[in-house]
């Protein structure tokens, strides 16, 4: 860090609320370590911001120096974007208030709360919106990338329920966007990812949900994978949108109610979730076992902050992560052979493939009406590389790789924006499709000086070209 940096970081410091790290500072380490372990940046300050004035400030300081400005809120972004080298991190990690208005069915988020933080208060009044499968990610993040889980298939995208958003621009002015005001700020904001501001509260609608509902697993042998692949497939079609399944194909944990023997050895994973009634709950998990003969299952009544945490012991920080993401509207049998060629090949135990069901509400809406184009997909693919030590580096994220080329034939051609890596640049016009000229004009008009970079960059492929 040059002494000028240094000077002028030391005449920000009392200007803002909260505490701003240097890397002599305690702290500072660990506010720039995120959940993906492969990425190491030594950013030259964290501005650990108390409200949406220390956000302010900081960003006016990052364009008044010409500083790489990055922005924080969950850390969960596979892409590392959370953090830049040698400028100025906007970290809302302290910023988790989440205020529920269960008259209005509202809840407004502030810009670092996670899922956990957003479901433990919407469950108090037995209401939730659509969100992530994993409680650790950031509201924002996945917010401004689009948003799918669970809940998606009945109430849409995370998107499709955001009804306004405080936003503080590249100029340093604080605007709300919604519907009503600043429309082609909101529908940006709605899958267009960093790339227009930082959003320092997010209001979302409500809808009744649990407090319990019907969930679990159902877990197949690997041996028999084709075949309980293409029932799951074939049973899609007649699912309802209270109803969802979706398959992860793995290793085995040790889960207690599978045999011992079969711990460690691939399987295939059918993750069933409904939210109707005892009868639609009932029918859910005699779908999800009719796919051939199970070695184990898990499936009952269950809270929904306790299966929005299911995942967790399998997604906490500190792995090395590399991901390759496809969506499919298909799933003929070629694919399923390049996805079980590639189970069969998985280069460590925690790495893993999942096929996330989207359909129902979140297919409903016009491709236009939100930036996140993809309404015609009816699973996005993830394969997750995932290991603990560097020198697995290469043989890992070459699995990804291959499985990415091979079974890039039976693609839709799109891609969700937020599963993206930090090398897949030129992918930004897949993943926003005929959304992209629309959302670079936008850019240009909210962030001329691209102020805002640390991401998927909307101007990434511009000037590489």
């Amino acid at each position: 860090m040059s002494d000028t940096v240094a000077e002028a970081l030391e005449q920000l410091q009392p200007r803002l609320r909260g505490p701003l790290l240097r890397p002599q500072d305690p702290g500072y380490s660990d506010a720039r370590t995120i959940w993906n372990a492969m990425i190491e940046r030594h950013p030259a300050a964290i501005a650990r911001c108390s409200g949406a004035a220390d956000v302010m400030r900081a960003i006016a300081f990052a364009r008044q120096r010409g500083m790489p400005l990055s922005v924080r809120g969950g850390g969960h972004n596979i892409a590392g974007s959370a953090l830049c080298d040698d400028g100025l991190v906007v970290d809302l990690s302290q910023l988790r208030a989440v205020h529920v208005d269960p008259i209005a069915r509202r809840a407004r988020v502030d810009g670092g709360a996670t899922l956990a933080d957003f479901d433990h208060e919407a469950q108090a009044f037995g209401m939730a919106t659509p969100l992530g499968i994993n409680s650790t990610t950031g509201v924002a993040g996945l917010t401004l990338g689009g948003g799918f889980g669970w809940l998606s298939r009945k109430y849409g995208l995370t998107v499709d329920n955001l009804v306004s958003a405080d936003v503080i621009l590249a100029s340093g002015e604080r605007v709300r966007a919604s519907s009503e005001n600043e429309s082609d700020l909101f529908w940006a904001l709605r899958g267009g990812g960093g790339n227009f501001g930082v959003v320092t509260e997010f209001e979302y609608a409500l809808h009744p949900v649990g407090p319990e509902i019907h969930a679990g697993l159902v877990v197949y042998p690997f041996d028999a994978a084709k075949e309980t692949l293409r029932r799951y497939r074939d049973s899609i079609a007649a699912l309802s949108d209270e109803q969802s399944l979706w398959v992860v194909l793995r290793q085995a944990p040790p889960l207690p109610f599978l045999p011992a023997a079969m711990h460690g050895r691939e399987v295939v994973v059918i993750a069933a979730f409904c939210t109707g009634g005892d009868a639609m709950g009932e029918a859910t998990f005699a779908t999800a076992r009719s796919f051939g003969e199970p070695i184990g299952e898990h499936l009952g009544k269950m809270s929904y902050e306790q299966w929005q945490q299911a995942f967790d012991p399998l997604l906490t920080p500190g792995a090395r992560n590399y991901w390759k993401s496809h969506n499919f509207n298909t799933l003929p049998d070629a694919a399923l052979d390049v996805l079980i060629d590639y189970v069969g090949a998985l280069p460590g135990s925690q790495c893993e493939i999942f096929l996330g069901l989207l359909g129902g509400q979140a297919s409903r809406q016009n491709r236009d009406a939100t930036a996140y184009p993809h309404r015609d997909a009816q699973w996005a693919l993830n394969v997750h590389a995932r290991w603990s030590e560097a020198r697995e580096d290469e043989r890992c994220i070459d699995w990804a790789r291959g499985f990415y080329k091979n079974s890039m034939p039976f693609a839709a051609g799109g891609v969700y924006v937020n599963f993206l890596t930090a090398d897949e640049a030129s992918r930004i016009r897949e993943a926003y499709g005929g959304n992209y000229e629309r959302l670079l004009s936008l850019k240009q008009r909210y962030d001329p000086e691209n102020l805002f970079r640390a991401n998927q960059n909307i101007r990434a492929i511009e000037t590489a070209a």
